[in-house]
Parts: structure tokens; sequence; C-alpha cells
């Protein structure tokens, strides 16, 4: 975000008046203003003479008293910040108010500070921008910035930004850098002028050369998103340190992120939570944030969940959304914090109340799962839609999810595909794996063993287990791309040592029968095992035979029953079957005819007609008890 300079304080400025050709000693005898003055202002700088501020002073009074401009207005200065007098904000408006009525520019300035900020004199906006216009009418710059300020943000004004321009320009044309920077603002965003990124740049450019931190802050954001100029994160990283060394809370952020991210410096977590500590201690809200989650994720820091929840409050506590939503996730979490999903709602509405995507996003997943409100797809459906809206690849999915399955909105697999689409388009994994498979199966669009293998793979290149199987499966039988088992044997090898439960099994049946692999039965009773334990059914089946025949593994009728038994009860008919069987020749378990009448009439049901033969050897009718 773009930095701003605001309005000015008060300024010293030394006016150098001549004094009659005399000596000083008889002049300042006979109480000669100019004289007078002009030993004050060395005494008060010490030049050629000690440093003495109340000699200043009483040099000043004996000058002011006559008339003299530039005496009233370092009185002025000096009851301002108590140098060589008791500080008297009252007494300093005063004097500001004899010079400036003698139409001198820094008075008038000065005075109008005071009535801007409400020091000496009742706060009045009208009353500074009067007498802001008398200085800026003379040329004063500083003056002619704050009265740019004032239209700017309509103080004191109505809110004129072409008026703004046209003050900061006079202002930025004397090289006054504050008024450079403003403009380059203006310019920047389009504001009462015509947006110009090349304009902005020169203006920062102009302003940082100067020193003035809030141009080196703009200039180094320039270079780090390549507006106006070609993007340089090792430039924004020398102006970024300008200005954060001058203690510019935004550039000490702007840094802490280069090197959060990497960006045209080593990726260092610790240099970025020093840099995001010094913006976070100086009350910016982003920063906090920022920090909150080094401490959260505990990169370049000791992890504390306490600290994080801390620094995250602030930043909430100052309106901060993504510190607000990041607080409500702590909650939620029971993360250095007591668990209260009360207190997770309620900051995650004040977030989106500020229409942060993460906020509607979270918001969603609370109605969706009836966490700390009722339960509502409805409302769901219309939080990730806002979240989707902006562009939140997350929420786009999620809303796919439920036009997919119809949950709080119309089933519609066409409009799944065009939010599965849009996050797919921005990396979402996922999605691209889901767009992968509608492509394959024809729903939702046109069946495209082309497009099916372009996304597939997508995802799967990211790590993806199911775009991997999936993959694997294409593969396996040539679909969209040349039949190859053994792309098809790497492609199912990699989700399963994800864990991924079919890829697993299906890696399990390659070894079984030897395809793009050598034939192992042992390994395929690994396979099969390891997604049997994850509860596959075709694995449980699997390694039920891999027992029953001794294949793979020594033969054992018990292990055999109770693999068949698990598939049996997520309602494989093959599996039921088979416990029938068992229970009727007595394999494995007692015999039990009761038990074998249970399950041939399951396996029945389901139309196996092996089941049906065996029900009619035992002459028990198929629709009997």
């Amino acid at each position: 975000m773009n930095k701003a300079c605001f309005l000015t304080v008060a300024v010293c400025l030394g006016f150098a008046v001549p004094a009659p050709a005399q000596s000083a000693e008889t002049s300042v005898e006979r109480g000669d203003a100019a004289t007078q003055y002009d030993l004050g202002r060395k005494s008060y700088y010490g030049q050629g003479v000690a440093q003495d501020y109340s000699k200043a002073a009483e040099l000043f009074r004996g000058a002011a008293v006559q008339g003299h401009s530039g005496a009233q207005y370092f009185l002025g200065v000096m009851y301002e910040n108590g140098r060589g007098v008791t500080q008297d904000l009252g007494r300093a408006v005063a004097y500001y108010r004899q010079a400036a009525d003698q139409e001198m520019p820094a008075a008038q300035f000065n005075l109008g500070v005071s009535y801007e900020q409400g020091h000496g004199v009742a706060q009045d906006d009208v009353q500074a921008i009067a007498w802001f216009r008398k200085a800026a009418d003379q040329g004063f710059a500083a003056a002619q910035y704050n009265l740019g300020v004032m239209y700017d943000h309509g103080r004191g004004v109505a809110p004129d930004a072409a008026q703004a321009v046209a003050y900061y320009r006079k202002a930025a044309d004397q090289r006054y850098a504050p008024a450079q920077n403003n403009l380059g603002l203006m310019y920047a965003r389009g504001t009462g002028i015509q947006q110009d990124n090349h304009q902005a740049l020169a203006l920062y450019r102009a302003a940082a050369e100067q020193g003035n931190a809030s141009g080196q802050t703009n200039l180094g954001e320039m270079y780090a998103k390549g507006q106006g100029v070609i993007q340089d994160y090792a430039q924004a990283l020398a102006w970024f340190r300008l200005a954060a060394e001058q203690g510019e809370a935004t550039a000490q952020k702007d840094l802490g992120v280069l090197y959060e991210r990497g960006w045209g410096v080593p990726q260092d977590y610790s240099q970025a939570v020093t840099w995001y500590g010094k913006a976070a201690a100086q009350g910016l809200a982003v920063a906090q944030t920022s920090l909150g989650s080094k401490y959260e994720k505990g990169q370049g820091v000791a992890q504390d969940a306490a600290e994080a929840v801390s620094w995250f409050r602030k930043a909430a506590e100052q309106g901060d959304a993504e510190g607000q939503t990041s607080l409500a996730v702590m909650y939620a979490r029971g993360q250095g914090v007591a668990q209260d999903i009360g207190q997770t709602i309620a900051w995650l509405r004040k977030a989106a109340d500020q229409g942060l995507a993460r906020a509607h996003l979270e918001l969603g997943v609370a109605y969706a799962n009836g966490q700390g409100v009722i339960q509502d797809a409805v409302q769901a459906a219309g939080w990730y839609r806002k979240a989707a809206d902006q562009g939140l690849a997350e929420a786009q999915h999620s809303l796919g999810v439920l036009y997919l399955t119809g949950r709080g909105v119309s089933r519609d697999i066409a409009q799944a595909f065009v939010w599965f689409r849009r996050a797919a388009e921005q990396g979402h994994p996922i999605s691209q794996y889901n767009i992968g498979l509608m492509y394959l199966t024809g729903q939702g669009a046109t069946q495209d063993y082309a497009q099916a293998l372009i996304w597939t793979r997508k995802a799967a290149d990211t790590g993806e287990a199911g775009a991997q199987h999936s993959l694997g499966v294409m593969y396996e039988r040539g679909n969209g791309v040349t039949q190859d088992p053994i792309q098809a044997v790497a492609w199912y090898r990699k989700a399963a040592d994800q864990g991924y439960a079919i890829a697993q099994y299906n890696l399990g049946t390659m070894y079984q029968k030897g395809t793009g692999v050598s034939q192992d039965a042992d390994q395929a009773v690994s396979w099969y095992r390891k997604a049997a334990d994850q509860g596959n059914v075709r694995a449980q089946y699997n390694l039920g035979l891999a027992y029953y025949n001794g294949e793979g593994v020594a033969q054992d009728m018990v292990q055999a029953v109770a693999w068949f038994r698990k598939a049996a009860e997520q309602g494989d008919a093959a599996a039921q079957y088979n416990v029938g069987a068992a229970y009727h020749n007595g394999q494995g378990v007692p015999r039990d005819d009761e038990q074998a009448l249970l399950w041939l009439r399951k396996a029945s049901d389901q139309g196996m007609q092996p089941a049906r033969e065996a029900l009619e050897i035992l002459k028990v009718d198929n629709g009997s008890k």
C-alpha cells in the first residue's frame, strides 16, 4: 500500500534582516530591533557565540516589542518548544499571530498548524485553511503542501482532488519532497489527475533522492510490483532499507515481506521477523498480523501460539481484517487461547464486514460444518460465493463441491465445472484433478481425453495423490495417452506412497498380475494390506483371497474369512458369498448354517448368481426368511 505524507509540523526558519552599519553593542543599548534579532539568532544557533536559548529569548523579546516579525516568529517557536522559556502554546500562538499579521509566511504557516492541531488555540480546520492559504499565496511550499492535504482529505474544506493536485504541484515544483511524494500518489491512483505510473515513479524518485522516507517506500513498492518500471526486487530492497532505517514502518514491513519470500534477497525468516517486529512495535497492524503468523508457524522465531494470538489481537483490535481472521482461526483451533467458537464467529464477521475473502471462506466453512452456527448449506453457499467472486481459489473449489453435490444450491454439474475451472486456472490442485476427472468422464463437460490428461497432469505434478492415481489409470487404460503400464505403475506408486488407498490397491493388482512390473505376490499382499487397513473394500477382498489361496502369504482360513467379512460388511457381494460359504463349510469359522444363510441371502439380494444357486441347493427360498 502506498504511503502518503500528512500535515507538516511547525517549522523554524531563519530570516536574515540587515542591521544598520553601527556597532552591535551600541545598537543593542539603543534597543535597535534588527541588531537584537540578529544577535538573538546567533545565540539561538550558537553562531560565533555560545548557544544560549535564554539569552536568545531575551534578545528576541526586545526586538519583538518593537514589531520585528522575525523576532516574533522565533519567540513563537521557542514558546512552542519550551526552549529558553517555559513552554506555553498560548503565547506561541500569540507571537505567531503578530508575525503572521505582518504577512510573514512561516508564521502564517505555523499559525495554521496550531489551528489544525489545536495547539494553544481551539482546533479549527477552517482557520487552519485560511492561514495556510495566506502563506501558500506567498509561495511557501510547506503551506502549499498542507493545503493539498486538506483538500485531499476534505478537512476544513470540501474534498477536491483536483485542488489537492494543484497545491501539491506548486510545492513539488519547489522540490518540496513530501509534496513530490503525495503528487506521485495522485498519479499512481489516478485521483484528481490522469493515472500515470511513469509520472508517479519520477515524483517518488525525486522525493526519495532527497531522503524522504515515504517517497523511498513508495518508490520501492513500484520496483517490487513492476509499476512504471521493470520489476526489480534488488532496487525495491535498497529503497525499502533506506526508508526502514529512518524508522518508516511501512518500509520495515515491506522489507520483512522481501526477506520472508526471498525476493531480491536470500529467504531469511529471522530477518523477516526482525523487520516485522520493528514495524509492529510502531503499531502497524499489517506488520502485527505478519509477525503473529511467524510465531504461529515457528518461522524465524520459536513457535509460540500465545505470542501469535497476542499479535493477531493487536492487529484485530485496530480493525485489520487479516488479523481478525487469523485471531478467529486461533480461537477455532484453541491454539494459544482457549477454544471459543463464539469468538471465532464474532471475529470472522468483523473481517467479513470489511469484505475480506478469507473471512467469507471461513464463515462458509463454519456454516457448512455447523461450527459455532446452525449448520446451513444455503448460508455456506452464500459465503463461499462472496469469497469466490473475489477470486479466492479455495472458495471457488468449495462452491463447485456444493454444486456437484446439490448442497445449499440446486445440483448443477455444469456450474460445478465452471467453479472448479476457475480455481484450477489459479493452480488449485484438487480443482485441477476434478476438472481432469470431468473431462475424462464427460460429466459437466464434453468428454475430452486430451484435456483430461492436461489437467490431471497439472494436479499430479503438484503431488495431488488423487490426480497421480487418476493419471495412473489413464496410462493403464490408454485414455488420452499411449497405453503404458510402466507409467501406470509409476504414478500409482506416487499416490500409494502418500497413503492413497485406491492407488495402493491398484498397485497391488499390478504386482499380482505382473503388469508394468515383475509379478510379485508378496508385494501384492503388502499393498493390498495397506489399502485394506484404510477400509478399501476391494483390497480387503483380495487380501482375503490371498490368505485363502496362500498367495504371497501363508494360507490361513481364519485370516481369509476375517478379511472377507470386512469387505462383506461394506456390501461386497462376492465377499458376502465367501463368508456364507465359509460358514456353510466350516472353513476358518465354526460351521453355522444360520450365518451361512444370512450372508448368502445378502449376496443373492444383490443379484449374485452363485449365491442364488447355493441357496437353491440348500433348498432355501430366496424370498423366505
